[in-house]
């Protein structure tokens, strides 16, 4: 039994669900998101609540019972609240710099770095700290990663794009005798 998908969810005021052909619509002060689910677990809205129930008893449909309930609060939290990574850049003469709709990193490489940003995610940066903020949260979290993918921080210096909260271990350098 999913725990999270046992859990009925409450509708905040001001956000607008709809549910037409399994295609879920959740319309919220952020924005509107959309998202097709498949026929195995059903959605029942009523009375300002979200419920969720397995059409099967089998181990797949459960492990997709979870995956549904989860979806629908990260969508409705996204167009209430919104989401947020940042980005520390760390390394000596490593710069960000947002340009427009772009963003533009010197990374140690022979030529800059120049990313688009994508339509609905605001980027800030500031010193070192790149700010992705937007109301999807798979959206979100894709572009910090493709963003960090440009230079991983590495176990000797620390050098390279973390996230705010990802702790680096440190390898020891080579020892002198």
């Amino acid at each position: 039994m999913s725990r999270i998908g046992k859990k009925i969810i409450e509708i905040p005021a001001g956000t607008e669900v709809i549910l037409v052909d399994n295609v879920l619509t959740v319309k919220g002060k952020l924005g509107t998101l959309d998202k097709k689910f498949g026929s195995t677990v059903a959605i029942n809205i009523a009375d300002g609540k979200i419920s969720f129930e397995p059409l099967r008893n089998s181990g797949d449909v459960k492990s997709m019972w979870g995956t549904y309930a989860s979806h629908v609060i990260n969508m409705i939290e996204g167009v209430t609240k919104g989401f947020t990574k940042k980005l520390i850049l760390e390394g000596v003469g490593f710069k960000s710099e947002v340009k427009g709709k772009e963003i533009h990193f010197a990374l140690g490489f022979s030529h800059p770095v120049i990313m688009a940003i994508p339509e609905g995610l605001t980027v800030t940066a500031e010193k070192n700290i790149i700010t992705i903020t937007g109301f999807d949260k798979e959206e979100v979290g894709a572009f910090a990663a493709k963003i960090r993918d440009n230079k991983k921080p590495e176990p000797y210096k620390g050098k390279g794009f973390r996230y705010e909260d990802e702790v680096i271990r440190r390898k020891e350098g080579k020892k002198s005798v």
